[in-house]
C-alpha cells in the first residue's frame, strides 16, 4: 500500500490532535468494520463578517494511519471557516488535500467528513 507524502506527513505529526474543554459541538463516528473511531470537537465563535465560524477544532482518534491522517486534514480544512462552508467539506476533498488515499482506505475520509458534520449538527442543537 502506498501512501502520499501528506498522508505520511499527517499520520507522523497530526495537527490539531486532542480535545476541547468545554466545546460548542462533538461528533463521534466509528466503523465497526475496522474499528477506527473518530471525535471531533468544535469552537464556534460569531464575526460580523463570516457569521458563525468554526474557531478551534480538535480531534481524537483511534485507527490506522489513514484514519489518523485524515482527522488531521479535515481540522485544518475546517478550522477558520463558517459553519456553513465546513457543512460543504466532502471525503472527496479531504482524499484530494492529502494527495489521495489508497481505495482501501478511502472509507477514512468519510469517517472523517461525517464526525465533523456531527460535530456541527451537535452545535446546532444545543444552541436551539
Amino acid at each position: 500500500m502506498q501512501y502520499s507524502k501528506k498522508v505520511i506527513e499527517h499520520f507522523t505529526r497530526p495537527h490539531n490532535q486532542g480535545s476541547i474543554k468545554n466545546p460548542d459541538g462533538v461528533g463521534m463516528v466509528g466503523n465497526p468494520v475496522c474499528g477506527d473511531l473518530m471525535k471531533i470537537y468544535i469552537k464556534v465563535k460569531t464575526d460580523k463578517k463570516k457569521g458563525e465560524y468554526i474557531s478551534d477544532i480538535k480531534f481524537e482518534t483511534l485507527g490506522c494511519a489513514s484514519a489518523i491522517a485524515t482527522s488531521s486534514m479535515i481540522t485544518d480544512l475546517a478550522k477558520g471557516k463558517s459553519i456553513q462552508e465546513a457543512m460543504k467539506i466532502t471525503r472527496d476533498d479531504v482524499a484530494e488535500a492529502l494527495e489521495g488515499l489508497p481505495p482501501i482506505k478511502m472509507h477514512c475520509s468519510n469517517l472523517s467528513d461525517e464526525a465533523l458534520h456531527e460535530a456541527i449538527k451537535n452545535y446546532e442543537e444545543k444552541k436551539n
